[in-house]
This record gives structure tokens, C-alpha cells and sequence, in this order.
């Protein structure tokens, strides 16, 4: 009877161990803007690998694209992490712009020039500015990933001038790019990327504009378009960032392990985007798209005709936001190109 009893008690202790390990394994959820074949699913993943790895297993995330946790809203997204509705978001700096209009810092256009400044920028002062205003709305960004350089393409001619735009039916990400097609002549439609390929499909859209490597070939953008024109006008970051309610749950251990495994995360899906852009446009070409080349001459008439958002926006994002941008812009050496 004893050994029975015995037995029974070893069978709780292991019933009890393995249950406080089951309340102890924790799922967490991360959003992001874009479906699950782009570079911003791979460094998801990439984050999701790292923390599975460091917590042996018992810390989960789980990834969900295309928005799927705010109903397709990809607006909505850093709103609901900052109420620590969700843990995680993946997104664009111009998808923020509505709850932080000083996100739109980043995407001014032509501000950069190339990637040395663009590295500059977020590993340097302004990167650091930027986490310190977007911790005001409960975010903490853990590491910058990429999504590009944005090149515009469209359906109905190529694009050489800013003529070449009027009246075109544009899809737009943000405010901004809405001014800055009006600027250009353009008819901008903001909408829903999760919508946006059918409509380029069905004609309601004869255009839009994104990163190469980032979205048009995984996105499969060159199947619904005819012409593009890499004109590089404005850049776009994207970033992990986790709730400041969830990031203040953790001890500083679990910050630590959390904040390596997303910048080791976001340099490798900003390593495979560049790689993606930089043999894009043959990729592209491969696929029946018209690439449309332009001299720095074509390139000036563009800077020339968005002065006017650029500078609306600049008013918008505060002139000493803009000031701490160009200055790091400008140490960075004429030569230094990557």
C-alpha cells in the first residue's frame, strides 16, 4: 500500500512539473504589413527562430501577415502594440505616420541618396531620436529592418518626367506620398496593400510605388504592371518593435535576449532585401517589365517638382527633427556608397 502511495506521488510530481513548465511556455504574437513570401516574413521568422532558440523553446512567436490581427488595417497595427493589444509589430516608418507624424522623417523625398546615409541614420543619432518618440507611444523599437528605396511603376506608359504622371490613378501607403502626388500630378488613392493587387489587376489603380526587393517581386507586383521607373525618390525603414507594456514585464536579462535576437533578425532581412534590389531590375525585366533608366538631370526635375511636400512635411515633422536628419546625411563621405 505504501509502495502504491508512492507511486501516486510520484506520478503528481511529475504531473505538477510538467504542468508548471506548461504555464510557464508563453506564445506571443507579431504582426506585420506585407504577405508571407517578402523579406519582411523572413526576418520574422529569422526572430522567431532566435527567440525559440534562446528560451529552449519556451517563448513562441507567432507571425501573422497581411495585417490578419487588425481586420487587413495595416494602419492600425503599431496603434494596437502600443496599447499592448499585440506584442510585436513589423512595419514601415510611413505606416506610422498617422499615429507619429514625425515618422515621416524618413521618407521626405529625396532625402537620401544611398545607403550609407540611410545606415547613418538609423545606427546613429537620429535612429536613436526616432526610438525615443515612438517609446511616447508605447513602442519599443528593438532593431531597423528595410523596406526600400521606393520605385514607382504603372499600366498605361513609362515614367521619364514628372508629366508623365498626370492624371494617373496612383496607390499610395501614407499622407505624405499622398502630397507628394499631388505635387506630381498624379490622382493619389491611399489604400490597403492587402487591396492594392487586385486593384492594379482590375484597372481601378494604374500604378503604385514600393521597394523592389522588399515588395514588388515577392508580392509578385510585375504580373499586374508594365512599366517601372526606379527614380528612388523617397526611402523607407521598417522596424521591430514590441509594447512598452510587454517590454516592461521582462526583466532585464529577457530585454537583453529579446533586443539581440531582433537586431541579429532585422541585419539579416535587410542583408537578403538589398541582395533582392540589387538583381531586381534584371529579375524584373526577365518577367516582361519595361525598365525606364533616368539621368541625373530626370532625377533633378523630380527633386524640383516635390519641394513643396517636402517642405509641408518638414513643417510637419518639426525643422529640428528634419536639421538632425541632413546633418548626419551630410558627415556621411561623398564616397562612401554600399
Amino acid at each position: 500500500m505504501k509502495l502504491f502511495h508512492k507511486s501516486l506521488a510520484a506520478i503528481g510530481v511529475v504531473a505538477l512539473t510538467q504542468f508548471a513548465s506548461l504555464a510557464s511556455a508563453e506564445t506571443l504574437r507579431l504582426t506585420h504589413n506585407t504577405g508571407d513570401t517578402t523579406t519582411w516574413q523572413k526576418g520574422a521568422d529569422r526572430f522567431a527562430d532566435l527567440v525559440s532558440k534562446a528560451t529552449d523553446g519556451k517563448t513562441t512567436v507567432r507571425v501573422f501577415p497581411n495585417a490578419q490581427l487588425t481586420g487587413g488595417d495595416q494602419m492600425k497595427q503599431s496603434e494596437m502594440v502600443g496599447r499592448g493589444s499585440i506584442d510585436f509589430v513589423v512595419t514601415s516608418a510611413i505606416n506610422v505616420t498617422t499615429l507619429v507624424p514625425q515618422m515621416g522623417v524618413f521618407s521626405l523625398p529625396y532625402l537620401y541618396s544611398n545607403y550609407a546615409q540611410v545606415d547613418a541614420t538609423t545606427a546613429g543619432a537620429p535612429g536613436e531620436k526616432m526610438t525615443e518618440i515612438m517609446r511616447e507611444h508605447g513602442l519599443e523599437i528593438l532593431a531597423w529592418g528595410e523596406n526600400g528605396f521606393r520605385e514607382v511603376t504603372n499600366n498605361v506608359h513609362p515614367i521619364k518626367s514628372p508629366a508623365d504622371l498626370k492624371g494617373l490613378k496612383m496607390r499610395v501607403a501614407g499622407p505624405m506620398y499622398i502630397d507628394v502626388m499631388d505635387a506630381l500630378g498624379a490622382n493619389p488613392q491611399q489604400m490597403q496593400w492587402t487591396e492594392t493587387f487586385s486593384a492594379l489587376q482590375q484597372g481601378v489603380v494604374d500604378g503604385q510605388e514600393n521597394p523592389i526587393g522588399a515588395v514588388i517581386i515577392p508580392q509578385r507586383v510585375y504580373e499586374v504592371q508594365k512599366y517601372i521607373t526606379p527614380w528612388h525618390y523617397s526611402y523607407d525603414p521598417i522596424f521591430l518593435a514590441v509594447s512598452e507594456k510587454r517590454w516592461n514585464s521582462w526583466d532585464d536579462k529577457t530585454k537583453a535576449m529579446m533586443k539581440n535576437a531582433a537586431q541579429e533578425a532585422m541585419a539579416y532581412q535587410k542583408k537578403i532585401t538589398r541582395e533582392d534590389t540589387a538583381t531586381g531590375l534584371e529579375f524584373l525585366k526577365g518577367k516582361g517589365m519595361t525598365v525606364t533608366t533616368l539621368s541625373d538631370d530626370q532625377i533633378q526635375a523630380f527633386r524640383d517638382a516635390t519641394k513643396k511636400p517636402f517642405e509641408m512635411w518638414s513643417k510637419k515633422v518639426g525643422p529640428d527633427l528634419v536639421s538632425l536628419f541632413q546633418t548626419t546625411i551630410d558627415e556621411v563621405p561623398a564616397s562612401a556608397t554600399n
